[in-house]
């Protein structure tokens, strides 16, 4: 009994003793997907379970992990009641990472880790088995709606507040970014000048406008400075994301005035040439007040059409005789090119129309008598109308035809008193 006692003992001896939280080195004897089995040198092998090799309960053992490998592990429990000690990896990796999170937070070195889970309030990423949150506040330096877009990410941050014991180590990129943007913007505005074409991309549009990225500092490109011609709404001419070559019109302080209204491409350049005085042209109606419409003749060269010389007849309002888009025929009645000033007329285009139909009418008047001579010189045949009577009248013979016949010949006997009289008039005329 005691050499059996002894046997034992010896056996005991062979094999070292751990305790829970003992870390110590293993060699990877057996990997299944979701665990490995690991010989420490104990009386029983270590398991490693998946759960506690990584936080990412995706992971294929199989695939991280060979037969052979050597890895640092912690004990987590002695016997498990199966006779398995219980490992850890992920936990005194999450140790060691604490320990750099802590390190990185008073240096204010910046991390770069890949995001695992993207929360309600922010981002998650991990540092060598340590989370770290990045709330949505601090993601962005500008409002950001959805942060999917940011998983599986790898991303830069700082570690701006670390309290492992409260389980709090908060991330910052907003930090980094706006340090980033405030460097490009320096060197931006040292070569920055007013008039400048660059290049720039569309970052948001309003009502008002679109905000442009130059690569340092947003530029406003005002709705007026869009086009030449009128812009009701920027979105039907831009959209987020695409480039463009803006002119710089302002600088002051920070705040940049853009322009896509190029002086090369003015309409009124030429307006004195296309636009004369006199001239009739056509344009589109863009728009209405009480007092007058402005038609559009090219897109950027509004001209006033007042109320007063729409029509020969009084109109109360443009609206109430003519509708946005219609096509109009006017005459240029005045231009101011320095101004950008044109007035249209047109009435005076009525005018000139009802003129020449007036014209028109009165030609062939003056023409009628040398076409009409004729009809004068019949008048003497229809006077012999009586002598075709009087032989009505000799034939006595059939009594029922003579007692008719003067009823069916009167219109012939009336006949020379109504040519006579249109003739006559013809020749007062």
């Amino acid at each position: 009994m005691s050499e059996e006692q002894t046997f034992e003992q010896m056996l005991e001896e062979t094999f070292k003793q751990i305790h829970n939280g003992e870390v110590l080195d293993g060699e990877v004897i057996e990997v299944r997907p979701d665990e490995a089995i690991l010989n420490i040198g104990y009386k029983y092998d270590g398991v490693l379970t998946r759960r506690e090799y990584s936080n990412d309960a995706d992971v294929d053992l199989t695939e991280v992990l060979h037969v052979g490998d050597t890895m640092t592990v912690k004990v987590m429990k002695v016997n498990d009641g199966d006779g398995q000690v219980v490992l850890t990896y992920k936990r005194l990796a999450a140790e060691k990472g604490n320990e750099k999170l802590r390190e990185a937070c008073e240096s204010g070195e910046v991390l770069t880790a890949k995001v695992t889970q993207v929360l309600g309030g922010g981002l998650s990423v991990v540092v060598d088995e340590a989370k770290v949150f990045i709330p949505a506040s601090l993601v962005s330096d500008t409002y950001e709606r959805d942060l999917n877009k940011y998983k599986d990410q790898e991303i830069q941050f700082v570690i701006t507040e670390f309290n492992p014991r409260r389980n709090r180590v908060i991330g910052n990129r907003k930090q980094l970014l706006v340090e980033e943007k405030m460097k490009k913007q320096k060197e931006l505005f040292s070569k920055l000048n007013v008039g400048d074409v660059i290049d720039g991309v569309v970052k948001n549009i309003t009502d008002f406008g679109a905000f442009i990225d130059l690569g340092g500092a947003d530029g406003l490109l005002h709705i007026s400075e869009m086009s030449w011609g009128r812009v009701d709404n920027p979105r039907d001419l831009f959209k987020v994301g695409q480039e463009l070559k803006v002119l710089v019109k302002d600088i002051k302080d920070t705040k940049v005035a853009l322009s896509l209204k190029f002086p090369e491409t003015n309409p009124w350049i030429d307006a004195e040439e296309k636009f004369k005085p006199g001239s009739v042209v056509k344009g589109r109606i863009a728009r209405m007040t009480d007092f007058g419409a402005f038609v559009e003749l090219t897109p950027g060269v509004d001209a006033l059409l007042h109320v007063s010389q729409i029509s020969r007849d009084r109109i109360d309002k443009p609206s109430d005789v003519l509708t946005l888009g219609q096509e109009v025929t006017v005459k240029i009645v005045d231009l101011n090119a320095a101004d950008h000033k044109i007035s249209l007329s047109m009435k005076s285009l009525e005018k000139e129309n009802n003129l020449k139909e007036i014209k028109k009418e009165e030609a062939p008047a003056e023409e009628a008598p040398a076409e009409e001579t004729p009809v004068a010189e019949e008048v003497p045949a229809v006077e012999e109308a009586p002598v075709e009577a009087a032989a009505v009248e000799e034939a006595p013979a059939k009594e029922a035809p003579a007692e008719e016949a003067p009823a069916e010949e009167a219109p012939a006997e009336e006949a020379p008193a109504e040519e006579t009289a249109e003739a006559e008039k013809e020749e007062t005329e």
